[in-house]
């Protein structure tokens, strides 16, 4: 099972666990994060999800071998990224949340981080870009410029800066991610849930508003750097461990 689902009372907790791959996102993970996110949004009982990846790591995003899969009809890229959301979903942080990874934590409302967690865009280190909406969004979530400098050096960003800059909400011991984020969900789920889906919604529309414009640019640009030299030389570098030599084309 590459996703497990346990309820606590109104909250729905959805755990990754393709541990052995450092939860990367592949077909069964899209299947079961479609499946999950059907019974948060279908279920009555539910007002609330917390994502996450276990106490090791959050996900090292896409699998560069198998893909994540094809979209879902409800959930689109990994059953999350173009989903249409009602109820609140808080990611818990532990360890890295990297390309897909941190693209799956933009699709949460609420974040929580162990303080030692990390946070990454890599992509242009394999000669790609973030094609899970992470390329415009992360712009909306982070100030421009930490938003540019994560997109162009691929480095991390730690849990301690993302803290200070407002994408943190809480920061956790080590470990203790996951039942803070229960305590956020908690707070949630104590407050009319109808009026909880409607501040959501409302201010849903400001940060993202109408993406579509966005996502054909961003796919036209994901397409012609698929096409490059570049991106074969770094995911072969990256299965052969070793630093990729850009050719520029």
């Amino acid at each position: 099972m590459a996703v497990s689902r346990e309820r606590h009372g109104q909250i729905l907790v959805i755990t990754i666990e393709r541990e052995d791959k450092r939860n990367a996102l592949n077909a069964a993970v899209t299947a079961g994060l479609d499946a999950a996110m059907n019974e948060l949004e279908d279920s009555p009982e539910l007002w609330c999800g917390v994502l996450t990846g276990g106490p090791r790591f959050f996900s090292a995003g896409a699998d560069l071998a198998e893909g994540p899969g094809a979209p879902t009809p409800r959930g689109g890229i990994a059953g999350l990224i173009r989903r249409d959301r009602v109820k609140p979903l808080i990611a818990a942080v532990e360890g890295f949340a990297l390309g897909g990874g941190m693209e799956l934590v933009l699709c949460c409302g609420l974040v929580v981080a162990a303080r030692d967690a990390r946070f990454g865009l890599p992509e242009v280190k394999r000669g790609l870009m973030p094609d899970f909406g992470g390329a415009f969004r992360v712009v909306t979530a982070l100030p421009v410029n930490v938003a540019r400098e994560m997109l162009l050096t691929g480095d991390d960003l730690s849990a301690g800066r993302a803290e200070r800059l407002g994408f943190v909400n809480v920061l956790a011991e080590p470990g203790a991610a996951l039942a803070a984020a229960l305590d956020l969900a908690a707070r949630v789920c104590a407050n009319a849930p109808l009026a909880t889906r409607a501040a959501l919604a409302t201010s849903a529309q400001v940060a993202r508003g109408d993406e579509a414009a966005l996502w054909r640019y961003s796919n036209e640009r994901h397409e012609e750097l698929l096409a490059s030299e570049d991106v074969r030389e770094g995911v072969a570098a990256f299965f052969a461990r070793r630093s990729p030599a850009w050719r520029g084309r």
